[in-house]
């Protein structure tokens, strides 16, 4: 029987091992906040294959990386596993969360599933950029499709994304100063980054072949 406890036991601890270490590989892999976020150019060069991350996304569903940028920038401030945060009480007790939405393009759960089904990106995870870039691709063909919202404008663009398409159709946002301003924040900012990456796209190196590991 102590045999037999043992041959049962040393398995279980490996996997454990290397359930563990995995967990820590993963977290190790999620890309720490740029340095400068006002600036393309410097993101890029931090982190290259973010560029070709969204430019593929625009390859495939043609909204402009600097419109992507954007709008990750004002959802996550590029932050890998963001999330919204948690209601207090009283000031100090912690409460839900407002929403499900997490991740660089602070997708909601609900519409996350919709995106995997519709794309069939079955391991899409929303800390991994590639994927953020090329949610917010699909979501902008979506509104473009059902609500004629312009790909290449952002203003109207992320009044649709933040809202929900259903809501823009209805123009909810009308009511809402705030985020009228904040679409107009990201609209300034689409332009910013569009300029700066005029200047540096041809030097963004090519990735390498492990960089896509």
């Amino acid at each position: 029987m102590q045999h037999v406890t043992r041959f049962i036991t040393l398995p279980r601890l490996a996997i454990s091992l290397i359930f563990s270490i995995n967990l820590l590989l993963l977290s190790g892999c999620m890309p720490s906040v740029p340095n400068n976020l006002n600036n393309a150019c410097d993101i890029f060069a931090q982190y290259p294959q973010w560029y070709w991350d969204a430019l593929a996304s625009y390859r495939r569903w043609g909204v402009p990386v600097s419109v992507q940028m954007a709008i990750i920038k004002q959802e996550s401030h590029f932050v890998a596993d963001a999330r919204p945060p948690r209601k207090t009480f009283f000031w100090i007790i912690p409460g839900p969360r407002p929403s499900t939405a997490y991740g660089y393009s602070q997708a909601l759960d609900g519409t996350w599933r919709h995106y995997i089904v519709d794309t069939g990106n079955r391991g899409a995870s929303r800390t991994n950029f590639a994927d953020a870039t090329d949610f917010i691709g699909w979501y902008a063909n979506m509104a473009n499709r059902i609500a004629s919202v312009s790909k290449r404008n952002p203003y109207t663009l992320y009044l649709a994304y933040h809202e929900g398409i259903g809501n823009y159709q209805k123009g909810t946002y009308r009511q809402k100063r705030w985020l009228i301003n904040v679409a107009k924040k990201v609209e300034r900012q689409a332009l910013i980054y569009r300029r700066q990456i005029h200047k540096c796209k041809h030097d963004i190196p090519t990735p390498s072949f492990w960089s896509w590991f």
